[in-house]
């Protein structure tokens, strides 16, 4: 039996977990932590001439200070969709805009809303968690079925024993980016 490719379902698996991982960094950009971040408007999409565009591809978006984001649209006649998309988009920010951008304010956080993001972090993370333990248990599934085609015991075990440590390595970064986000949450 090859063993290349008990090497290729561990291969297969490590991207499958890194993707799991790169999914929720992205997720956690998007959860607002008190201070103005681009990011957090990523999720938006702004009717453009009937397409949904997202929100950075029709305007710029600067942060000039800790806690306000300002939207510059390509087009003044923009202004009123992107306005119109950030209500709907249900963030917790109410644009203002002067005719020639929009401005969002943010608000500092509360104690209860801050536990509220903590929550929603937590939910991320352990749906990473659960991505990295489906991968896993479809690994090793994999690996059983090349040990009923001939595949060594000893190589499907060691095969095991790799993927379970595959599986600590990206959980321990999951743990590791639900504490940086917490942290970044709860400072005051």
């Amino acid at each position: 039996m090859d063993i290349s490719k008990a090497k290729e379902a561990v291969d297969a698996a490590k991207t499958k977990m890194q993707k799991a991982i790169e999914h929720l960094e992205t997720e956690l950009v998007t959860i607002r932590a008190g201070k103005a971040n681009p990011a957090m408007l990523n999720q938006i999409l702004v009717d453009y001439y009937g397409a949904p565009t997202p929100l950075a591809q029709v305007s710029s978006i600067t942060t000039p200070d800790a806690r306000t984001m300002l939207i510059q649209p390509w087009e003044k006649s923009m202004i009123a969709p992107i306005e119109k998309a950030i209500l709907a988009a249900n963030i917790g920010l109410t644009p203002q805009n002067n005719g020639e951008h929009v401005r969002l304010n943010v608000p500092p956080l509360t104690e209860e809303r801050r536990k509220e993001l903590v929550k929603q972090t937590k939910n991320e993370c352990e749906n990473a968690r659960i991505s990295l333990r489906n991968t896993r248990r479809d690994a090793v599934e994999q690996v059983k079925k090349l040990q009923k085609d001939g595949l060594p015991e000893d190589v499907a075990k060691d095969t095991e024993v790799d993927l379970q440590k595959q599986t600590d390595t990206f959980v321990k970064k999951v743990e590791d980016l639900f504490s940086k986000k917490e942290k970044e949450i709860m400072t005051v």
